[in-house]
């Protein structure tokens, strides 16, 4: 295992008191530690949000974008450069709300993405307003007669959209983040892991002690993370149970690995023009 102090930024962080942000802002550079990943070949992309401001609190490369479209911006730098290691931060909000469309474009692709989303069901950088995870009937700033719409499931979204690594954990359980985030680290492809973060000022209904009554680790209970029907089941028991750890893992082609401006290697360390063979290809084509 690296040096964690190799992980940490001189910029301390600075959320609430008690937030599940600092765990996982612990559980990226455990698992970056452990891994012996060099901050060098590490770039960490995030949007808007509390959780959003994560890159500034590890040393890495990193581009804290605008809201809902880092998954784009960590598009275009793994597409230019796929030896880098591309992580996503962020938020439900910022992920599931105006980033909603990037999510499952980027899934269905495969691009080799690491997105870790710190779920806390809340909008907290703008006071407490619903956010796309709230439950219903939830009363909160911009709910206060409750929530009347259904939340988004991002586990059962990712599974029919094409993730090829399917996870989530807890900041109340830090050991066992740390193993998601290593293990979708590890994956080649794109890994979600879904963090259920609680937001200690604005969320007083998923809180700490809320989540530790439901939660439950797939593991321990044999299931079989190849097999993506009973994922899919299991991504909708919620309230009574929740289940954290690996829903789905499978293997297939990244897009990187099919897209044809990258046979010669990463574009950074292509050539800038034609060589004479693509030349005459091209004019044969116009014959």
């Amino acid at each position: 295992m690296a040096d964690l102090t190799l992980y940490k930024s001189e910029t301390k962080a600075t959320w609430c008191p008690g937030c599940g942000d600092f765990a996982v802002l612990r559980g990226v550079q455990t698992a970056l530690a452990t891994l012996e990943i060099n901050p060098k070949d590490v770039v960490v992309v995030s949007g808007i949000g509390c959780s959003s401001n994560l890159p500034g609190f590890i040393k890495s490369y990193g581009f804290h974008g605008i809201h809902g479209r880092a998954l784009p911006v960590a598009s275009g730098v793994k597409l230019t450069n796929p030896d880098l290691k591309v992580m996503v931060t962020g938020g439900d909000g910022d992920g599931y709300g105006i980033g909603l469309g990037h999510f499952v474009h980027s899934m269905r692709r495969n691009l080799d993405i690491n997105y870790i989303v710190m779920n806390n069901q809340i909008y907290g950088l703008t006071t407490g307003q619903a956010s796309p995870t709230t439950e219903k009937t939830q009363r909160t700033k911009s709910t206060p007669k409750g929530v009347i719409e259904v939340p988004i499931n991002p586990i059962s979204l990712a599974l029919v959209s094409g993730a090829t690594f399917v996870a989530r954990a807890f900041s109340g359980d830090a050991d066992h983040l740390v193993k998601m985030v290593e293990l979708g680290l590890k994956h080649k492809g794109f890994s979600l892991v879904d963090v259920l973060s609680p937001c200690v000022t604005y969320n007083k209904h998923n809180t700490y002690q809320w989540f530790r009554e439901r939660v439950y680790k797939l593991e321990d209970n044999g299931h079989n993370p190849k097999n993506l029907d009973e994922a899919i089941k299991k991504s909708f028991e919620w309230d009574v149970k929740i289940p954290i750890g690996v829903f789905f893992e499978t293997e297939r082609p990244t897009y990187e690995e099919e897209e044809p401006g990258l046979k010669k290697g990463p574009i950074v360390s292509q050539t800038l023009g034609i060589d004479e063979e693509l030349g005459k290809e091209l004019l044969r084509e116009l014959e």
